[in-house]
Formats: structure tokens, sequence, C-alpha cells
């Protein structure tokens, strides 16, 4: 049980990583005209709007134009990953 406890405790990063990884690539094809309409644009946004739509709807954009909310969506995504890690902590130590 701790093994399997340890192995997940290895993987939770990696997958917060790439999370991340494409909420940036996501929010960076915004720059770009056209891109989020492309085929991987349309799955990135499949997975990468509902999170970032909880942010846009407390946080307007900054003049009207700069949506400054996605980079509270990176900061609060690190911050769950370190609670989630912590947890994952307190449960090995106590089963082990």
């Amino acid at each position: 049980m701790v093994g399997l406890l340890i192995q997940i405790y290895q993987l939770i990063p990696t997958l917060f990583q790439i999370y991340s990884w494409i909420l940036i690539i996501y929010i960076l094809m915004s720059w770009v005209p056209n891109v989020r309409e492309s085929q991987v644009g349309v799955i990135l946004g499949k997975i990468a709007e509902p999170y970032l739509s909880i942010f846009r709807r407390f946080i307007p954009p900054i003049g009207g134009m700069l949506d400054i909310s996605p980079i509270v969506a990176l900061f609060v995504l690190q911050f769950v990953q370190g609670g989630i890690l912590y947890l994952f902590q307190l449960l090995i130590r106590a089963i082990a």
C-alpha cells in the first residue's frame, strides 16, 4: 500500500506540470489569430477552459483587454499541487 502511495506521490508533480504546460500553450495560442479554432486549439480549450473560467468569473480583464486570470490560475494550481503533496506525505507517514 505504501509503495502505491509513493508512486502516486511521485506522479502528481508530473501531472500538474503537464496541465500547467497545457494552460500556458492555450494562453499563448490566444495571441495568434485563429489558432484556438484549430483542432489542437479546440482540444486544449476543452481541457483548459473549465479551470480558467473559474478565475475569469472573479477577475475582470484590466482595462478591458489584459486578462490576468490565467496567471492567478497558474499560481493557484501550484498551491494546490503543494497541498496535495503535503497530504500524501502525511498519509504515507501515517501508514508507514
